[in-house]
Parts: C-alpha cells; sequence; structure tokens
C-alpha cells in the first residue's frame, strides 16, 4: 500500500517535454507577481509617487487581466491553445520590457496592462493545457501547476530584489527575457493543439457564473484575493526594508512556504479532514494574521513575521480552491478557468490601491 502510494504521489513530476515547457512559463509568469514587491518603495521614493500611485502597478496588471479573462476561451476556441500561450507570452515579453524604458509611474501603469492582457491569455489557458498534457492525473497536474505557482511567487521577490538593486528597471528587463526563453520552450516542445471542435461565444465564461457553485467559489475567491493583494502591495511599505534585497528574502521566505504548503500540504490537508473543513479554518487563519499585522502595523518586526507565516494559508488555500473549481463546474475547464480567473482578479486588481 505505502510503496503504491509513493508511485502516485511521485507521478506528478513524471511528465513529457511540453508540460515542462509550459509549466517553466508559468513559473516566470507568476514570477511577475511578486517581481516588483521589492522595488514598490525605490519607485514610490525616485519617481515621487505615492503609494496609492505605485499600487496602480498592480492594479492595472490585475484588472485587465481580470476582464480579458473573459475573452480567452474565445480566442483559444478560434487559434488553439497553443497560438494563445505564445500570443500571450509574446505580449509579456513585449510589454515587462517596455515598463523598464519609462521615466514615470503613470507609463509603467500603462505598461503593466498590456502585460496584464498577455498574462490573462497565458495563465487561464496554461492551467487546461497542463490538465489536459499532464500524466497523473487531474490531481496530479493541479500540483504540477501549482508547483509552479510556488516557485514563481517564491522566486519572484528575491530575483526583483536582486535586480531592485541594480535598478528599478532592471526586474521589468528581467521578466521579459526569462519569458522570451519560456516562449521559445514553447514553440519547441508544445506539440501542435487541435482546435476545440466547438467555438465558444465571447460571453460563455460569464454564463458560466450562473452555476452557484462556481460563483460561490469565485466570490469566494475574490475576498481571499483581496486579502492576498494587500499583503502583496502594501505590507511592504509599514515593514521599513528601504533595500530591496532585504525585502526581497522576506517575500522570499513567504514563497518558501506557500511552495511547500501548496504541494505537500494541501493534499495532507485533503486527505486528513476534507476540502471544505480545510478552506474554512484555513480563511479564518488568514484572516486572523491580516488582523495581528492591522494591530500590529507599527511593529515591522510583527509585520515581517506574519507575512511569512501567511504564506502558510496562501498556499494551501491556492491548491485546495483551483481543486474545487475544477470540480464543481459544469462546463468546460478552460471556461470555468476564465469564469473563476475573472472574479479572483477583479479582487486582487482592486484590493492595493483601495488599501494604499
Amino acid at each position: 500500500m505505502s510503496s503504491h502510494q509513493g508511485a502516485a504521489a511521485a507521478s506528478p513530476f513524471k511528465q513529457p517535454r511540453a508540460v515542462w515547457a509550459v509549466a517553466f512559463a508559468c513559473v516566470v509568469s507568476f514570477m511577475g507577481i511578486g517581481l516588483v514587491d521589492p522595488i514598490l518603495p525605490v519607485l514610490a521614493e525616485e519617481l515621487a509617487a505615492t503609494p496609492a500611485q505605485v499600487s496602480l502597478l498592480f492594479t492595472s496588471y490585475l484588472v485587465v487581466t481580470a476582464v480579458a479573462m473573459i475573452g480567452v476561451g474565445w480566442v483559444s476556441s478560434r487559434i488553439g491553445a497553443k497560438w494563445t500561450l505564445i500570443l500571450g507570452l509574446v505580449l509579456i515579453v513585449v510589454f515587462a520590457g517596455l515598463a523598464g524604458t519609462v521615466d514615470g509611474v503613470d507609463g509603467i501603469v500603462g505598461f503593466r496592462a498590456g502585460w496584464g492582457l498577455g498574462n490573462a491569455l497565458f495563465i487561464s489557458t496554461s492551467l487546461a493545457v497542463i490538465v489536459g498534457s499532464a500524466t497523473g492525473g487531474f490531481a496530479g497536474a493541479i500540483i504540477l501547476y501549482e508547483t509552479a505557482l510556488g516557485l514563481g511567487i517564491a522566486v519572484g521577490p528575491l530575483l526583483g530584489g536582486v535586480l531592485g538593486g541594480i535598478s528599478w528597471r532592471g526586474p521589468f528587463f528581467g521578466v521579459s527575457a526569462l519569458m522570451a526563453i519560456a516562449l521559445v520552450a514553447t514553440l519547441v516542445f508544445l506539440p501542435p493543439t487541435p482546435k476545440p471542435e466547438k467555438k465558444v461565444t465571447l460571453l460563455a465564461p460569464l454564463a458560466a457564473l450562473r452555476h452557484r457553485g462556481l460563483l460561490t467559489m469565485g466570490i469566494m475567491a475574490l475576498l481571499y484575493n483581496w486579502g492576498f493583494f494587500t499583503l502583496l502591495g502594501y505590507a511592504p511599505y509599514p515593514m521599513g526594508l528601504h533595500d530591496p534585497l532585504q525585502l526581497g528574502w522576506v517575500f522570499f521566505a513567504w514563497g518558501i512556504l506557500v511552495a511547500v504548503f501548496a504541494v505537500w500540504g494541501a493534499p495532507w490537508a485533503q486527505r486528513r479532514f476534507g476540502t471544505a473543513p480545510t478552506l474554512y479554518v484555513n480563511l479564518l487563519g488568514l484572516g486572523a494574521l491580516l488582523a495581528v499585522i492591522g494591530l500590529g502595523v507599527s511593529s515591522p518586526t510583527v509585520v515581517i513575521v506574519a507575512v511569512i507565516l501567511s504564506g502558510i494559508f496562501v498556499g494551501l488555500n491556492n491548491t485546495l480552491t483551483t481543486q474545487a473549481v475544477m470540480l464543481v463546474s459544469p462546463v468546460e475547464r478552460p471556461i470555468a478557468s476564465s469564469a473563476y480567473g475573472f472574479v479572483r482578479f477583479i479582487g486582487g486588481g482592486l484590493a492595493p490601491f483601495a488599501v494604499a
């Protein structure tokens, strides 16, 4: 029994090259979320911008990602999953690079919006491609996807801290270069994907939200992402760390916990307690930590420790909600992914600006 379980546990990481190519691109894509974290205070200082103005880097990126999610299925059903991924990657390469060339916060915010469009095309399609191409079953594919998410979120802030220590432009050029590598890997290793037999209508994701289970999960994710992106978008300021690398290490430690609990903690908790009870306790735990940060906001140590520990709850939540959404939905997985992504990224986009 135990040897069989060991084989099953190992299977998510024995994958065709095509899956690894997309997974690598996922890592880099998720790096883009936390990459700008360590340079937020530096950007505010060097570009003479307020925290609210700088927070628009998250808002423009995520709100555009959210709205564009609605149309991803429409695009993918006409040009196929591979070319949708490639289009998304090209947009990220171009707009991330352009964001590093401007001299004002408004220009960066504008190019981050274009980056968000590429992100929507990529994220929504990549999950469907990994689920469709991976060996080891549906749960194994989700674990692989969440591993990529966890690695990207962990490494992004550290890389952002290193590059941001050289120049605030460094993180933007870094993402552009890494995504160019991911673009080549996807072109070479991902075989042509057949176009779906049925073309998806533009409003299919919105129609899918009439399903109560999917809508409930979406609203839960919107509220959760409000807390998550409050951490990412505003917590760097009360930490009082002006060195991008120091901030990078804090969010690297946080991201390691995200990855560990997404890959190993979530499956264990799911087997031991069930999905719903784990989510109940998890959301209460994250809410309590946010309250601790709010009450201890004048103490950088309290904020730093609480932010790092929140990685436990973020990791568990990411894996369990992604699985639950894919299982609860009555529609095809790409449409479910787009509908869910639309609702949750609205929360992620509005939160940093609102809190700042």
